[in-house]
């Protein structure tokens, strides 16, 4: 007979089982499926909209001083770098190459213009006929003078002669031996010879006058003739170019022995004692430029150079302002055309001051308001702004040190009040 387990089992007595553990999982799930319920609920009343954490940069209100500067590279350009020009048509003859060293004076191109050459063999010509016109005149002129002093000198005899009768008739008429129209015709000599005089004199005046007006005419439509000829003569001179200092031949834009135009470019000269550094500074910081501001010039070697200011340009370009800084003190060594610098621009610093990140944000709200970060939500508050540097912007009311903003990518925000950041 085989034993089987019937002699191991126990009689368990059959109890009911209480109420609430039938409850209890589903109770679980309820509270489970409320809490996440709760929990969008609150993301949706904490913000109109949700957004990813990571499209956004969020920088921290802070406390501290405020340094406005402007940081640019720029590039080694020559102060003085003049375009010589063909001042007139004709065969250009070029006597350097790009890159020589010149002298102030030295030749550097000729050009043969036969119409120029001519037109100052014309004027000058036209100045010998005037120049001997003014002699002519000056002569007649004199020879006018001296006809009328000629004729008042005559004048003046006569009436001396005519004094010396009336008063040898005077004598005669007092002892009785002339009569008295003799006496009245001498008389009447004398007063014709006293008008003949004023008249001679009068006419002397009027000649000599009229003589000099004529003669200064006549010198100085030769003197107008001579401006010609010197401004000819000047244009023939500026037919050979030459170096206007010490310096070397930049871009030569001409070929030897071809035809130029009137005005056309020949060739550059840079001036190689003096360099100065081109920046380009952004629009916002244009006005906050003046000329004579300090400046710091840094090359590759990291040595920094004190500058200053020299010319900033009243014309924006893409949204910027081409500003020039010269060296104010010893130019370093061994600079070359468009060679590349540092340049740093100190403005102002603001001592203490609540500060945050410069952002996007700034220009993005018209700088009135900024988005702060509580927790898990950003809320949009009035705030006023300052001045600015390159990388920080200073707060003059409606923010506190420690709080959190959102400085790039308010731009997905919108016009919500209030928005979530997962």
């Amino acid at each position: 007979m085989i034993r089987d387990t019937s002699a191991q089992d126990q009689t368990i007595s059959q109890r009911s089982r209480p109420q609430w553990r039938r409850w209890l999982w589903p109770a679980v799930a309820t509270v489970v499926v409320l809490a996440g319920i709760g929990f969008v609920a609150k993301g949706w009343l904490g913000g109109s909209r949700s957004f990813d954490g990571a499209r956004l940069r969020i920088a921290t209100v802070g406390r501290g001083d405020l340094v406005r500067d402007i940081a640019a590279d720029g590039r080694v350009i020559a102060a003085n770098s003049p375009v010589l020009y063909a001042i007139s048509a004709g065969t250009v003859t070029l006597k350097v190459v790009a890159g020589d060293v010149v002298k102030k004076g030295q030749e550097l191109a000729v050009i043969d213009s036969p119409e120029l050459r001519s037109k100052l063999a014309q004027e000058q010509a036209t100045l010998a006929g005037l120049e001997a016109e003014a002699g002519r005149a000056a002569l007649d002129a004199t020879l006018a003078r001296a006809t009328a002093s000629k004729v008042t000198d005559q004048a003046a005899i006569d009436r001396q002669a005519a004094a010396r009768d009336l008063e040898r008739y005077q004598r005669g008429y007092d002892g009785g031996a002339v009569p008295q129209v003799n006496l009245a015709k001498a008389q009447d000599d004398l007063k014709k010879a006293e008008i003949t005089l004023q008249h001679a004199r009068s006419d002397a005046a009027l000649q000599s006058r009229g003589a000099d007006l004529d003669a200064r005419n006549k010198r100085l439509l030769a003197d107008r003739q001579q401006a010609v000829v010197a401004e000819v003569q000047r244009q023939v001179d500026a037919l050979t170019l030459r170096a206007p200092f010490d310096g070397q031949v930049g871009q030569v834009q001409a070929t030897q022995h071809t035809q130029v135009a009137a005005n056309a470019p020949i060739l550059g000269v840079v001036d190689l004692s003096r360099f100065e550094i081109e920046i380009k500074v952004p629009e916002s910081f244009a006005r906050d430029l003046a000329i004579g501001m300090p400046a710091q010039l840094t090359s590759g070697s990291g040595q920094p150079f004190p500058g200053e200011i020299s010319a900033v340009s009243p014309e924006v370009v893409n949204g910027e302002v081409v500003a020039r800084i010269r060296f104010s003190d010893k130019q370093p060594e061994g600079l070359r055309q468009s060679q590349r610098m540092s340049a740093r621009i100190l403005l102002d610093t603001r001592k203490d001051v609540i500060k945050v990140e410069r952002g996007p944000f700034v220009e993005q709200s018209g700088g009135r308001y900024a988005w702060v970060v509580n927790g898990s939500t950003a809320s949009r508050r009035p705030v006023q702004f300052g001045v600015s540097s390159l990388g920080e912007v200073e707060i003059v009311s409606g923010l506190q040190p420690g709080e959190k903003v959102v400085v790039s990518g308010t731009d997905l925000f919108g016009d919500a009040e209030r928005v979530s950041i997962n």
